[in-house]
């Protein structure tokens, strides 16, 4: 058996040496295919460049304020309309608000959150630079200016839910903050409140930040379910960690691309059209199948959704036998792509 196996492999290699003028094609060297320039006219090249500075530029000032404010109102709406009403408290400047609110009904959960933020932003000035926390400020007082705003306007919303179904207004007080905070990380900022306080104990402790802002959660759990009853307890027991979940997940969405690998009989056609119509590139290797010991071109490229999808229908229409994997990726860094995602 070893016998045969090596005279497979003294046989495959035999090929690769017999592809190549110079045996280099055996270890790699020899390009597989013909250079860019070969494949695609000056003005081809010029507008994937112009494509790809496109998708890499910076958005500017008033899509940053844009987004952010946004991101910033879904968290107040989920506040005002699903987690007061319910005493929903998971945790943050939210939680402690809500809780606060109940023990002294006299402030709403927007003024407590004025004054817990405000303490916050004070203790971010002593301890950290102005200008790291800058972001940060605006974003907590913006919150809390979001949250007083929508309680003037919807002002019976916070004793009696809109739903009247307190499992519904569960899925909507995390999916709301978990869409505005993706919006919000998505651009490089945060919503302020606790992320202050993480700020510094980062710099001036050696406490795992995680880890100490989750205890701080599951605290503020823990009174709530002594407050409001272990039903309500429960469910913010399901919400902080659904939370968590969620915010990944949505973070991930915004940063998803689609790495491509294809293996089929036209690679010179899907390699134009990678360039000339998706006006992306692609990564050309040589490789051989396992089991056959013929020689293959693999084509990798990063695409978006959309592009993906073209692509495969594409390869598919040229080579209707052609092997494609698409595998999902929220960590793509480089030219072409905005950021460290």
């Amino acid at each position: 058996m070893e016998r045969a196996v090596e005279e497979h492999d003294s046989g495959r290699q035999g090929t690769f040496a017999a592809e190549g003028t110079d045996g280099c094609l055996a270890t790699g060297h020899t390009p597989p295919v013909e250079p860019l320039e070969h494949l695609v006219s000056e003005e081809d090249i010029r507008r994937g460049e112009r494509a790809g500075a496109k998708r890499s530029k910076d958005p500017g000032f008033l899509h940053f304020f844009a987004v952010l404010n946004g991101g910033l109102i879904l968290t107040a709406l989920a506040i005002v309309l699903f987690k007061t009403p319910n005493h929903f408290a998971f945790g943050g400047t939210s939680g402690v608000s809500v809780i606060l609110s109940t023990l002294f009904p006299s402030l709403p959960v927007g003024a407590f959150m004025w004054i817990i933020n405000i303490a916050l932003v004070v203790l971010g000035f002593i301890f950290l630079e102005r200008k790291a926390i800058l972001w940060s400020v605006f974003a907590s007082f913006a919150l809390s200016g979001y949250v007083s705003l929508f309680e003037m306007l919807f002002p019976g919303v916070s004793t009696t839910s809109i739903t009247g179904d307190m499992w519904l207004d569960l899925c909507f007080a995390v999916i709301l903050p978990a869409i505005g905070s993706a919006m919000v990380f998505d651009i490089g900022a945060s919503t302020g409140g606790t992320d202050i306080l993480a700020m510094i104990l980062k710099r001036h402790s050696t406490l795992e930040i995680g880890r100490a802002l989750l205890l701080v959660d599951i605290g503020i759990v823990c009174i709530a379910a002594v407050l409001y009853g272990p039903r309500v307890g429960l469910y913010c027991v399901l919400g902080l960690f659904a939370k968590t979940l969620v915010v990944d997940k949505a973070i991930e969405s915004i940063h998803l691309r689609k790495v491509c690998t294809i293996i089929c009989k036209e690679p010179l056609k899907v390699e134009t059209y990678i360039v000339k119509e998706l006006n992306r590139t692609a990564t050309i290797s040589r490789g051989y199948g396992a089991f056959s010991g013929q020689l293959v071109t693999v084509i990798m490229c990063v695409l978006s959704r959309r592009e993906a999808v073209k692509l495969r229908r594409y390869a598919r229409e040229v080579d209707p036998g052609c092997f494609i994997t698409i595998v999902d990726s929220s960590e793509i860094v480089g030219k072409g792509f905005r950021g460290v995602n």
